[in-house]
């Protein structure tokens, strides 16, 4: 396959059903890979229904609520071992990101080794966030690449395509963050690499149904976590 798309789950069942058409839509080599928290409202029941009728979609169940950054690294353990996909996107099922950008980040590919979904590279393109919230995107982003030295505007963007060969390389089985500290973490141990990472403008609009699974402690993990990234990386 071209390109597997891995999307963490936890209670998306309301967005599923319309999001997994939608990314499939974007190109006949692109395949999905739900990865389901054991959600209560029975989304990776949705998943195995709509996989049986869909044999571009593939389900992985996660028998709790394990946190983000461990759904991605084993959606891209999965990739690796069970896909010859060249190419790997994380995006988020909530239609913050839009699966019209995907042909976007697969071209970007040409040129790069990471492509990032970018809300603020040449301006900012984040549709109904509170004032409060873009303010702590914009300068929790300035902090993570002022302190780990990325020329990178959208550090903490969970909207990224990977090349193949660049997951081969990183340490995926010591990456221990969550949330925005997976994001950061992900892009900084492949830039540090030597990995050419590109940021590609996307327009970020607000979850469409559902609730946002941001919290403090993620916040605060990813505060201390690009100074251990700086120094021990």
């Amino acid at each position: 396959m071209k390109c597997l798309v891995v999307v963490p789950t936890y209670d998306e069942r309301e967005n599923l059903g319309r999001f997994v058409p939608a990314v499939l839509a974007q190109d006949p080599d692109v395949h999905v890979l739900v990865v389901d928290d054991a959600s209560p409202d029975g989304t990776g029941r949705l998943a195995d229904e709509i996989a049986a009728r869909e044999p571009r979609l593939h389900v992985l169940h996660r028998p709790a609520k394990l946190g983000l950054g461990t759904a991605y690294v084993e959606g891209f353990q999965y990739a690796l071992r069970k896909t010859d996909a060249r190419f790997v996107i994380q995006m988020d099922a909530d239609f913050s990101h839009d699966p019209a950008a995907i042909p976007g980040l697969l071209a970007a590919m040409e040129r790069c080794d990471v492509a990032v979904g970018s809300r603020y590279a040449g301006g900012v393109r984040v549709i109904n966030w509170p004032l409060r919230r873009l303010l702590l995107s914009i300068l929790a982003n300035v902090y993570a690449a002022r302190v780990t030295g990325l020329d990178v505007v959208d550090v903490t963007s969970g909207f990224k395509c990977y090349r193949r060969a660049v997951l081969e390389q990183l340490p995926l089985e010591r990456i221990r963050s969550d949330g925005y500290g997976f994001n950061v973490e992900m892009v900084v141990l492949a830039a540090y690499r030597g990995m050419r990472v590109v940021e590609i403008p996307i327009v970020f609009t607000e979850r469409v149904d559902g609730r946002s699974k941001l919290s403090r402690r993620i916040i605060w993990e990813a505060a201390w976590l690009v100074w251990w990234l700086r120094i021990r990386t």
